[in-house]
């Protein structure tokens, strides 16, 4: 069996965990975690950079940041995870989910600014496999309407937009370095301070909501409770595995980049045909090769299809489903049918991509599915 993720390992994650230790100070905000930081700060321009236990955590504290509450309306995409949500949930927010666009599952940015409204808070756009919708425009409609934007970054590090990393365009991104990422630590993630206003409660939010961290940089003689906050750093351990992945981020990239163009280039003339639909590639946006998703034409031939794969050896699956329909928020919802969201939601299927995938493995997975095709219109 081919299976869908593997977590690549460069060679010196445990020289550094061993060093972590060696220094003798494991919790958080410690070298490793200075090293990170700065890292992702000077590569992508972001004024500050602060690493979080899970992406899950880098968006509640941006929906603690905005202040979020009880009321207020946050717009999203409802084809995303289910974090992406409950981040502003949490804080009492009602989600206005938002449909995908007919090229691709992110938000469908035509129709964004009939969802705001007096109660509107913020704009959060899912940056889906990589690849990013005109955030141009987005910027624009949120400062017509004085509103917050905020990029869920996941799955998007190393990609642009108009040669801008994505994650730094919004007032706040975030990062995933889950193990299914790019770039992994197990679990961790990033909170990126794109307005530099949020920087200061920003790290006493980090830090429990004290002011810890200009005790240590010594700009008070004395820490205490400031605000709310959560233990949202993670320890040094976590930051030790991620700075031997950032240190390899370009081979790591250039390998993924070569698996998902061999995907792409094989499987064209099935898109040419009209069997699949391949990811577009707006012009606007330079992906980092972390999905590789096709859409089929029916949900009953992305079951047939799935079911053929993994007869055949290989482990793909289907991805999210929509949010607005799930047991928790569908007795809540109260807009429109999201006839695209709901489309990618039946038909998608990922391919499997991680770094140690092989040549002749990616080859077999593409004639797998060109064989399935073949049999399907004899």
């Amino acid at each position: 069996m081919i299976g869908f993720n593997k977590p690549y390992f460069t060679g010196k994650e445990v020289d550094y965990i061993l060093e972590a230790v060696s220094r003798e100070k494991i919790s958080g905000n410690g070298h490793f975690t200075n090293l990170c930081q700065s890292f992702l700060e000077k590569r992508y321009g972001i004024p500050k950079v602060l690493l979080t236990t899970s992406c899950t955590d880098a968006l509640e504290m941006a929906a603690l940041l905005i202040n979020t509450s009880p009321g207020d309306e946050v717009i999203m995409p409802s084809y995303t995870f289910v974090s992406t949500a409950n981040a502003f949930v949490l804080r009492g927010a009602n989600i206005i989910f938002a449909d995908s666009s007919a090229d691709s599952p992110n938000i469908d940015v035509d129709h964004l600014e009939g969802l705001i409204t007096s109660k509107t808070k913020a704009i959060v756009v899912v940056h889906y496999a990589g690849f990013c919708c005109d955030m141009d425009k987005v910027m624009s409609i949120a400062a017509r309407h004085g509103l917050c934007v905020i990029e869920d970054a996941a799955q998007a590090i190393e990609s642009t937009y108009k040669g801008k990393p994505l994650g730094s365009i919004g007032h706040l991104g975030c990062f995933s370095f889950h193990e299914t990422k790019n770039i992994i630590s197990g679990e961790g993630g990033a909170l990126l301070i794109n307005d530099p206003s949020f920087i200061k409660r920003a790290e006493i939010i980090w830090e429990k909501g004290t002011n810890r961290s200009a005790f240590f940089k010594g700009e008070v003689d004395k820490y205490s409770w400031m605000d709310i906050g959560s233990s949202f750093l993670p320890s040094e351990i976590t930051a030790a595995f991620l700075w031997a992945q950032l240190e390899k981020i370009e081979d790591i990239q250039n390998k993924r980049h070569l698996i998902w163009d061999s995907y792409y280039e094989n499987l064209k003339p099935l898109h040419e045909k009209g069997f699949v639909r391949l990811p577009f590639l707006p012009s606007f946006c330079k992906h980092n090769a972390h999905i590789f998703y096709l859409v089929c034409n029916t949900e009953k031939e992305k079951e047939e299809l799935l079911n053929y794969l993994n007869d055949h050896g290989v482990n793909a699956i289907f991805h999210y489903l929509s949010l607005h329909k799930s047991s928790f928020y569908q007795s809540k919802y109260q807009g429109k049918e999201l006839y695209a969201c709901d489309g990618y939601a039946s038909k998608l299927i990922r391919l499997p991509l991680y770094f140690e995938l092989d040549v002749i493995s990616t080859q077999y997975i593409t004639d797998s599915i060109i064989k399935f095709y073949n049999e399907r219109t004899r």
